[in-house]
């Protein structure tokens, strides 16, 4: 079976290398964008397994969970962010609310271990 296709957006390159690495390692096959519009078009043409939103960049997080939405997404999306945990936790909720599979939410800096044990968790929940 192929790898799944983790799209992850990421502005900031060291952390998405950071985060690409740790799927890499779960067994998962990264693509990383920076932009909006490359997330959406790569979503769109991809179809991935799961994605990866960091809700602190110029594009809000909270306007790619809402286009998930829309498109039905089903796979599961898991919020990293260096923003605060009561951010991240209402950010989850209206992932939850909007009815889309949500994962995490993780704090940045996040430790390899603790990403690596959550990725291989959520790899082992996506069907074949």
């Amino acid at each position: 079976m192929a790898q799944p296709r983790l799209l992850l957006i990421d502005d900031e390159p060291a952390l998405a290398d950071y985060l690409a690495s740790a799927a890499r390692t779960c067994g998962f096959d990264p693509i990383v964008t920076a932009r909006d519009d490359e997330f959406r078009d790569a979503f769109l043409r991809l179809k991935p397994e799961m994605v990866a939103l960091d809700l602190g960049m110029p594009v809000d997080g909270v306007e790619l969970t809402r286009f998930l939405a829309d498109q039905d997404y089903r796979g599961p999306v898991l919020i990293v962010s260096g923003f605060d945990r009561r951010v991240l936790e209402s950010a989850f909720r209206l992932g939850e609310a909007l009815g889309l599979n949500m994962a995490g939410p993780v704090e940045k800096p996040v430790r390899l271990e603790v990403l690596e044990e959550l990725l291989a968790k959520l790899k082992a929940t996506l069907v074949p």
